[in-house]
């Protein structure tokens, strides 16, 4: 997986995302990850809202605390297949491409 920011210059539709975190109908689409500090840069859309979903930087550390009454917690899509932004449904439909 790219370093955070080594795919700054690509235009958001051609970026490679690697990995995929769900709960619900919450998804966390990753692109970019810093070890150091943890932080992932993908695109989330959160209860199903498309229309208010977006790029941006988001807390691995804060993910993991995420938890629902019942006590489930976001999950890793162990079966997901890395590939490009526009090619992801959720993600094309909700960024109008």
């Amino acid at each position: 997986m790219p370093m955070l920011c080594d795919s700054a210059d690509m235009p958001l539709q051609s970026r490679m995302i690697h990995q995929h975190y769900f709960l619900g109908g919450s998804d966390w689409y990753i692109a970019e990850y810093s070890p150091d500090s943890r932080i992932f840069f993908g695109y989330a859309i959160l209860s199903n809202d498309r229309q208010n979903s977006e790029w941006g930087y988001l807390s691995l550390d804060e993910m993991m605390d995420i938890k629902t009454p019942q006590g489930f917690e976001i999950d890793r899509d162990l079966h997901w297949e890395p590939k490009k932004a526009y090619d992801i449904p959720k993600i094309s439909e909700a960024s109008g491409w």
